[in-house]
């Protein structure tokens, strides 16, 4: 049995502009027939054998599931969906668009009709433009998806099998080996990077702390391992922030001096992958260790003493118990990153200031140190309170008038909605109408398909202008909100404060910026309530 949408019936055109995709994944194999090449020269040849198609662009995810569609190539195939650039999607079959049931049938049933995207799947005789959209297609993604699953269940079980005999399975070695040319499974020192951890052990025994040592490699210009992936050509990208890709940091020094990698030892299974591509941490109970697998960069007697001294130190960096009033909430205005606290002691007095942390880690050629002193940035918060509390002395009479007018914006509006949406029902009944006269041929499939387009586009016209009044009603909800809002009561009740202390913080600050210049930005919690009320923070 099949079914029959009109909203998919497509105006033929005289020429369709094409996206060829093409998809492989690792549960492929390296089998020739599903390759990239052999996928494009296929679509390749599909097109030269239709004069009204040219290909625009070729989208090909290499190395990516099935199983999800959040693939690179694909997305981009649907950016370019989204800005016209194409109105023609062509795959060699089912399986090279998706192997999820449910995703691959929400853009064949409703996304690529509704943006009347025709969609051909050469292998399996797939097109929408020239036929109705019928139940094997859900059967063969069905089939599709339940064949990734069981491809996925044996990679995984025969990758664990490698790792139980030693075998790498990684796609990249970790920092200081690289892949043996002849047997990717097996690893072997990279001199360069291995010379860099053996520094690193050393300095560390030395009594340099891992901040210290991170701080001396970037001052030396030393590629942190990430950057020195890319920069031997490989295709690595960190999922991590970008910030903490690029240079050493305390975390990566950390991990270096606990990686039992480099005493020899294969360590691996420490995170399990979903089918749809999300990846877990597991319990280090089950991660995989053989031992003597390949070559040790480190001694086991250098290994062992700094896992005694790692395990004995509480800390390698200053600290002071004394509490932090603005902790998590002193950021650098230029970096971005959070302020650190430093408490000098001398015998005439203690002088706490705070200092960019991208500075204090990687030193003044990535940011400058934004120094400020504590009971500066004290004064000038609780001025700026007390200033704004000042201000708004009249707070309530302003936010009582707001309201009024609030709702007396809010009645219109709705009045306004019900208008709309009557209009809406009246063109949907229109559009079933035309559609009805079209079956009992009354009206020609060109009149319908018109008509039906005028009517579409008057729904989502008003479809807009709703949205944009419920907008407008959101932001009239919040003006009435105003006098019940904690924020605006506190001020209220508060009057001035005479001294900071962490409960004022919490209660009023969101972040406090530094400038180099010394200029100070504060973002309060209540910020867009005192917009709301024209007053200026």
């Amino acid at each position: 049995m099949s079914t029959y949408n009109p909203e998919a019936i497509f105006l033929r055109k005289n020429c369709y502009r094409a996206a060829a995709y093409c998809r492989i994944s690792r549960e492929d194999g390296n089998g020739e027939s599903n390759s990239i090449s052999t996928q494009k020269q296929l679509l390749k040849d599909y097109i030269s054998c239709h004069e009204n198609m040219e290909i625009i662009d070729y989208y090909c995810d290499d190395g990516f599931t099935g199983t999800n569609f959040n693939r690179p190539e694909f997305q981009r195939l649907m950016d370019d969906i989204e800005n016209g650039k194409i109105d023609t999607v062509i795959v060699k079959d089912l399986s090279r668009f998706g192997r999820s049931y449910l995703d691959a049938g929400k853009y064949l049933e409703r996304v690529f009709p509704e943006k009347q995207i025709r969609f051909i799947a050469i292998n399996d005789g797939i097109d929408n433009l020239t036929q109705a959209y019928d139940i094997s297609m859900p059967i063969k993604n069905m089939i599709n998806e339940t064949y990734a699953r069981d491809i996925s269940n044996k990679v995984q079980s025969a990758f664990k099998t490698k790792q139980k005999h030693g075998e790498f399975i990684g796609a990249f070695a970790g920092y200081g080996y690289k892949k043996d040319l002849y047997n990717h499974n097996q690893l072997v020192v990279d001199t360069y990077a291995a010379e860099i951890v053996k520094r690193i052990f050393d300095m560390y025994l030395s009594g340099y702390g891992q901040v210290r040592i991170a701080k001396i490699l970037n001052a030396e210009g030393i590629l942190c391992p990430s950057e020195y992936k890319k920069s031997k050509g490989l295709n690595y990208s960190n999922s991590k922030k970008l910030e903490n890709t690029k240079y050493w940091t305390y975390s990566t020094i950390h991990k270096i001096l606990k990686n039992e990698m480099y005493i020899g030892n294969m360590v691996q299974n420490k995170y399990f992958r979903t089918m749809h591509g999300k990846a877990q941490k597991l319990p280090e109970s089950e991660w995989i260790i053989v031992k003597n697998t390949h070559e040790a960069i480190i001694d086991r007697e250098v290994w062992d003493k700094v896992q005694r001294i790692m395990k004995s130190s509480i800390k390698d960096v200053d600290f002071t118990s004394e509490k932090n009033i603005f902790a998590g909430k002193i950021k650098c205005g230029d970096c971005g990153r959070s302020m650190s606290k430093t408490t000098w002691k001398s015998a005439e007095k203690n002088r706490t200031y705070f200092s960019c942390g991208t500075h204090k880690r990687y030193g003044t050629g990535h940011c400058s140190p934004h120094t400020i002193y504590f009971e500066v940035l004290e004064e000038i918060i609780l001025k700026d309170i007390n200033s704004i509390i000042s201000t708004v002395s009249n707070l309530k009479e302003l936010a009582e008038e707001n309201v009024n007018d609030s709702i007396r914006k809010t009645t219109s509006i709705e009045s306004r909605i019900n208008i709309l949406n009557n209009e809406i029902t009246r063109l949907k009944k229109n559009k079933l109408s035309s559609y009805q006269d079209y079956k009992d041929e009354l009206l020609s499939k060109e009149d319908y398909i018109t008509y039906s387009k005028n009517c579409k586009k008057q729904i989502v016209e008003r479809n807009k202008m709703i949205a944009s009044l419920h907008e407008q009603m959101g932001e009239n909800k919040k003006n009435m909100e105003v006098l019940e809002n904690p924020w605006i009561t506190n001020l209220i009740r508060t009057g001035k404060i005479d001294k900071l202390d962490r409960d004022v913080i919490d209660d009023m600050i969101d972040t406090i910026y530094v400038y180099d210049d010394k200029t100070i930005k504060i973002v309060y919690n209540f910020s867009d309530e005192l917009k709301m009320l024209n007053v200026q923070d």
